[in-house]
């Protein structure tokens, strides 16, 4: 039996593995991966039991689960980051929660024929909108700020929110009466807002004084926050159940907007650990599912839907936007994404148990009504959210670009050729000539400390997805490159070598273990192109073809010629590095650094 977990639980990891890998190779949001994982290894095949696997440390394990992920989440709403949509956001979770809910409840009356009580339970569930499907989602759109920053903070505060709104209308259901379930709903709910919002704050609060005052070392940061996060949701649903969410959530934001507070390896590694849990938890959720419920519910089950996406959504943004600084697209692609997640599936699954018992018969169809409604939201609009950003013009360029620290001359050069191939290019520089003469080419420079919070305020990062560290300066090279090691990945950071590597070299032992990949090749440093641009060496851009390849292009004899980057035809810039992992085929610009060939006298 241990064996049969042991391979059940890897299965689960090495499946979740592939298919965050598969929708990374192929630009496509991972949910749907995982749901088809799901959905065929358990009630297709039969190879993956949820329910007998982890028997009643499931839906514990799922709730644990989901405040993580809500944690995590809730460390990246900063309130300077949303200036003039705060009221957008406010009526978002309040004005548009409750129009989701009426119009939820009555679609369900009207077209399912379920109870009233049903209805209004069904309804309230489906006001979640969770991080745990909006994050991924946002990483694959990639919409403007504006937009994007609406979807985290509704995604977020909406997840406790709507628990508990789901938990009031199950208490009026089981208090039996509207007077009396009027008189328990309220008591719940100040209950519940009162406990969340103490136990949040008082524990962030605390938590980022202990940080402060360096009180937990370095390497227990990450402990200590799963931890709290962990004790938190835990201690808050002891005193008032499903107020742990809401903890959680206060508890990551107070974090987020507290003054000196360094979070970014906790932000990194939580931001791993939601990955994991994200994977395990669709997997599985997706295994529970029966097949023959869905085909129960028949077609009113899909126009139950329909309305949901096609009326009641854009109805309630658009309600909400009024009067807003979104423009008209933005309110459109707005409207059309709102995925619902695990917070809706594990919810319906535990209260469906409970009604049942006290002798609700329709309360077994909201589980499998509930799951429709996640399916088709998270796969329409996975699919779908991306071009249609792109046909409204909401979505961010490709991050293809480049940041480049240094504006001496080797990076104007590069800068320029690269703005002349169509790609982004943003320069960095504490040098003020050097960023004067950048200027005057036409190309965007910032002057001042590239890791400083002006820049980071400054810098416009939007379409450029690497760092070239061309500065002359091997330490602020370094220094940039870890700096920005979370916004770009290490795959994407490139660094010059100053001088010939030498063993032993401070350089060689300190500043290329956290300075990226080797940029432009091992034999080639930062002086030996400097010296070719002195001495009239030119940036050129060279079109490959079936009859002039890159073999040939290399074995060119008439002047010294540099590979520093690649285009290919789907426009994508690949750099030349020490171990570069791509073949130039026809189709592709190489663009070179090539030295001026003399002209001899006759």
């Amino acid at each position: 039996m241990s064996e049969h977990i042991i391979l059940s639980l890897s299965f689960i990891l090495l499946a979740g593995i592939v298919c965050q890998w598969l929708a990374w190779r192929v630009k496509y949001p991972a949910i749907i991966f995982l749901l088809a994982t799901g959905i065929f290894a358990g009630p297709v095949m039969g190879w993956l039991d949820p329910d007998e696997l982890f028997e009643d440390l499931l839906f514990p394990f799922v709730s644990l689960a989901v405040a993580v992920i809500l944690f995590e989440g809730s460390l990246t709403l900063k309130l300077q980051n949303i200036p003039g949509l705060e009221r957008v956001i406010r009526n978002m979770i309040t004005i548009g929660a409750f129009i989701t809910w009426m119009g939820t409840t009555l679609a369900t009356r009207l077209l399912l024929d379920f109870s009233w009580n049903v209805s209004f339970l069904f309804g309230a569930l489906m006001v979640v909108t969770g991080p745990t499907v909006i994050t991924p989602l946002l990483r694959t759109v990639r919409p403007k700020e504006n937009v994007a920053h609406i979807l985290q903070w509704e995604g977020i505060l909406i997840d406790p929110l709507g628990a508990i709104l789901a938990v009031l209308v199950f208490e009026f259901i089981l208090a039996g009466g509207a007077e009396g379930g009027f008189a328990a709903g309220l008591v719940v709910f100040g209950k519940m807002v009162l406990i969340g919002v103490l136990f949040g704050a008082v524990s962030g609060y605390l938590f980022a004084f202990l940080l402060k005052k360096y009180w937990i070392p370095q390497y227990l940061h990450n402990f200590a926050s799963l931890a709290l996060v962990c004790v938190v949701f835990a201690v808050s649903n002891m005193f008032e159940a499903e107020s742990g969410l809401l903890s959680v959530t206060v508890l990551g934001i107070w974090l987020a907007n507290t003054k000196g507070l360094d979070l970014d390896d906790i932000l990194d590694f939580k931001e791993s650990l939601s990955i994991l849990l994200i994977s395990m938890l669709f997997i599985m959720l997706a295994a529970r599912m029966n097949l023959n419920s869905f085909r129960d519910l028949g077609w009113p089950a899909v126009a139950v839907f329909a309305v949901i996406q096609f009326v009641i959504r854009p109805v309630s943004v658009h309600i909400c936007a009024l009067g807003s600084k979104l423009s008209m697209n933005e309110r459109h692609l707005l409207s059309w994404i709102a995925p619902r997640g695990i917070v809706a599936a594990a919810i319906s699954a535990l209260f469906a148990i409970k009604l049942q018992a006290v002798g609700y018969p329709f309360a077994a169809a909201m589980v499998p009504l509930t799951f429709m409604v996640i399916v088709g939201t998270v796969v329409l609009q996975s699919t779908t959210a991306g071009p249609l950003a792109r046909f409204l013009k909401v979505a961010e360029p490709e991050p293809n670009g480049f940041l480049i620290v240094g504006a001496n001359q080797l990076a104007r050069v590069i800068a320029l050729e690269l703005k002349k191939n169509g790609i982004r290019t943003f320069l960095t520089d504490q040098n003020w000539s050097s960023v004067t003469e950048a200027r005057l080419k036409g190309l965007s420079a910032y002057w001042g400390n590239p890791v400083s919070e002006h820049a980071e305020r400054h810098i416009d990062l939007i379409g450029i997805g690497h760092l070239l560290a061309v500065s002359p300066q091997v330490e602020l090279n370094a220094l940039a490159a870890h700096y920005y090691r979370l916004e770009f990945t290490k795959a994407n950071i490139f660094t010059i070598r100053l001088s010939e590597p030498t063993a032993g070299k401070a350089e060689a032992k300190t500043a290329f273990k956290y300075g990226g990949r080797t940029v432009f090749g091992e034999s080639l440093n930062y002086q030996d192109l400097s010296q070719m641009l002195e001495q009239g060496a030119e940036m050129k851009t060279t079109v490959l073809s079936e009859e002039f390849t890159f073999e040939q292009f290399q074995n060119q004899i008439d002047a010294k010629r540099i590979p520093l980057f690649a285009i290919d035809t789907n426009h994508h810039v690949q750099v030349f590095t020490a171990e570069p992992d791509f073949q130039p085929k026809a189709g592709w610009k190489i663009m070179s650094l090539a030295e001026k060939v003399p002209v001899e006298a006759e």
